[in-house]
């Protein structure tokens, strides 16, 4: 049995928690900041910075709390060392350094987006836990940084396909949200407006890059702000639940058209949606109704950024053998694919 203590600062959410066996979730504690920056429009890095540093100690002690753990009882501290905000991934390093040195603990630094796929192998204590993905799985990962389409082809081994040649599709709901006056986060928001909009009350471009499996969302996101820009000088009144729905059906046809495509060309077993985006209720119902494989997404709480899928994807990398020393400085725009890839770890699914 394996506890790991898991740290999670690469954005605005300070996080802590406890991971046994790379599944099973004792403990989850998220402290948002959301509040904090929506007079921003979107994430001031240097306040971000500043609320980690005021924010780990009683968050990481709620963790052990929560766990019924003592500091010197987890096996292993994890953090995440990268991609995200610079000085937000230095407070959480330098914090969870701090824990290593104190308590001679292995001290592992994770990939941000190695961590949201293995958000899709936990549950939570006292729940039954989830079927695992079968290999090879297609892993479409789809937040306010990064939209990438991945062949995972057993547990650490990654292919990239395509990604995103310009705005994140999460990157893209914040813009337009801001755009339509429904503030930050964009995605709940345009989410909620959608609902009671038309979908197909505005014809937004699909950017479908025929031969490619890379994503583009800034032509979408223009052909918005044209819209708007018309509306309001014909003195119109924005219809804003048709544009965000319509804005909303376009990101997320594509995403279903790109992600089920490689399913099919790659003849993966399942397809694996993650990231803050996979919260989407319309892109998760698409997913599951259209997929001709199994469909895991990870629950909603751990779809967004959160320590306990790094505590995850630690678990993994200590069983490979993977342990840094406390030298190891953060990787801000860090690929998933420079990582290490250990020639035989664990097995695919037979």
């Amino acid at each position: 049995m394996v506890r790991i203590l898991a740290l999670e600062s690469s954005c605005d959410e300070t996080a802590a928690a406890v991971v046994e066996d790379g599944r099973r979730i004792l403990s989850h504690v998220v402290a948002s900041q959301a509040e904090l920056h929506a007079q921003f429009g979107g994430v001031f890095p240097e306040v971000a910075s500043r609320q980690h540093l005021r924010a780990f100690v009683p968050v990481v002690e709620q963790a052990l709390k929560q766990a019924a753990l003592r500091l010197a009882e987890v096996d292993a501290i994890a953090v995440t060392r990268g991609p995200g905000l610079p000085g937000s991934l230095l407070v959480g390093v330098n914090f969870a350094k701090g824990l290593a040195l104190a308590t001679g603990k292995p001290l592992l630094g994770v990939h941000h987006l190695e961590a949201h796929i293995y958000a899709a192998w936990l549950h939570f204590a006292g729940e039954q836990p989830r079927p695992e993905p079968a290999f090879p799985l297609v892993v479409l990962i789809v937040s306010g940084g990064h939209t990438e389409l991945i062949l995972m082809e057993g547990h650490l081994r990654y292919r990239r396909l395509g990604g995103t040649r310009d705005d994140a599709a999460g990157e893209a709901f914040d813009k337009v949200a801001r755009l339509l006056g429904l503030g930050y986060p964009g995605g709940p928001a345009i989410q909620q407006a959608a609902a009671q909009g038309n979908p197909k009350a505005f014809a937004f471009p699909r950017a479908r890059l025929a031969g490619s499996w890379d994503f583009s969302f800034s032509g979408l996101k223009t052909a918005v702000l044209r819209e708007v820009r018309r509306l309001e000088q014909a003195g119109r009144p924005l219809p804003v639940a048709d544009l965000a729905a319509s804005f909303q059906a376009a990101v997320v046809d594509v995403l279903v058209e790109k992600a089920l495509a490689a399913v099919q060309h790659f003849d993966a077993r399942a397809l694996l949606v993650t990231g803050g985006v996979s919260a989407n209720t319309l892109l998760r119902t698409r997913m599951v109704q259209e997929a001709p494989v199994p469909v895991h997404i990870p629950p909603l709480a751990l779809c967004t950024d959160n320590a306990a899928m790094v505590g995850a994807a630690a678990q993994r990398r200590l069983e490979a053998g993977f342990v840094d020393a406390l030298d190891f400085d953060v990787m801000p725009t860090w690929a998933l694919w420079e990582l290490p890839r250990p020639e035989a770890v664990g097995s695919p699914n037979p």
